[in-house]
């Protein structure tokens, strides 16, 4: 067997693009041979992969699953939302989901995981890219737990049964009976999805949008001409009411626009008999927070079939 190297496994890392376990294997099978190596991982769809890679992935799925008092969310993402109608798409979602209610949330950790299949969620990914022929990636997951109660789903949106382009987890503190809490989280979550609440609670909210938020304020009230210390007031005021407006538990409730979020709970509690705590949530909403590339499909066209446009 020839000795392989590092570098070796580096260069070709760089030249295929593809994962520095699969380029080690390549270089394996082929005796140390960089071109017979590039050509394996060819055969393999490994080096095709990275070449999709640089696409952007906004389209996909996310997929939502719990178990008693853990829930978990994922978001896997593709270039296209006809790959979201993928039966081998959709069943890596659901299970790479099962996978994080399982392990936890950590994309890094998650990819090393191993799947029904045996190989990890890193290795069906690239395999996936290679066979469907999109680029895709893992993008985020979070795994929420309490020590008694319940975490409750919702999937707004619905591609199939756990898989959609929103989803939400409630995480829901308490002794009372899991009909009540599966019913008050059901409702939570709608709300979530419609509200899409920034943090549980005002003190959560990321400070440096309270600051974006204070200078335009304060830039609006200064227009007005008043004094300083009354726009000092306005500006106040504004970001308290934008405090409100974006925490969750200040939000008023969507079904019937008054209620605060936190009174909800508290009735809910109340006809309960038992203490009920809104511990946490989650709102995963598909490519939220990505930068779509504009393209003209036209050309795009044109260019993969080889006709120049005019």
């Amino acid at each position: 067997m020839a000795d392989i190297t590092a570098a070796m496994v580096k260069d070709l890392r760089e030249k295929s693009g593809a994962g520095m376990m699969d380029c080690k294997k390549a270089l394996n099978e082929t005796a140390g041979d960089m071109d017979a190596a590039l050509d394996w991982l060819r055969t393999k769809g490994l080096a095709a992969a990275q070449k999709k890679s640089s696409r952007t992935a906004a389209e996909g799925l996310v997929g939502v699953a719990t178990a008693g008092t853990t829930g978990a969310a994922v978001e896997v993402n593709s270039e296209t939302d006809f790959v979201a109608k993928n039966d081998q798409f959709q069943q890596f979602v659901r299970e790479v989901t099962q996978i994080a209610l399982a392990t936890g949330g950590d994309v890094e950790a998650l990819k090393t995981e191993a799947m029904p299949s045996g190989t990890t969620v890193a290795e069906v990914l690239t395999n996936n890219i290679a066979t469907i022929g999109e680029n895709q990636s893992l993008r985020r997951a979070k795994r929420l737990e309490v020590p008694k109660g319940a975490v409750v789903s919702y999937v707004h949106n619905q591609a199939s049964p756990g898989l959609g382009k929103i989803g939400v987890l409630v995480a829901l503190e308490s002794d009372a009976a899991d009909d009540v809490l599966q019913g008050l989280g059901k409702q939570l979550a709608m709300h979530i999805a419609a509200a899409f609440p920034k943090a549980l609670n005002e003190n959560d909210l990321d400070e440096g949008e309270i600051e974006r938020e204070r200078a335009i304020a304060t830039e609006k009230a200064g227009e007005s001409g008043k004094p300083a210390d009354i726009i000092a007031k306005m500006v106040e005021g504004s970001i308290a009411k934008y405090r409100k407006e974006h925490a969750l538990v200040s939000q008023l409730f969507v079904m019937d626009g008054k209620t605060k979020i936190s009174d909800v709970v508290a009735k809910a509690a109340k006809d309960a008999g038992t203490e009920i705590k809104l511990v946490d949530y989650v709102r995963f909403q598909l490519g939220e927070g990505i930068e779509k590339e504009a393209s003209d499909f036209a050309a795009e066209v044109a260019a993969a079939s080889g006709v120049a446009q005019k």
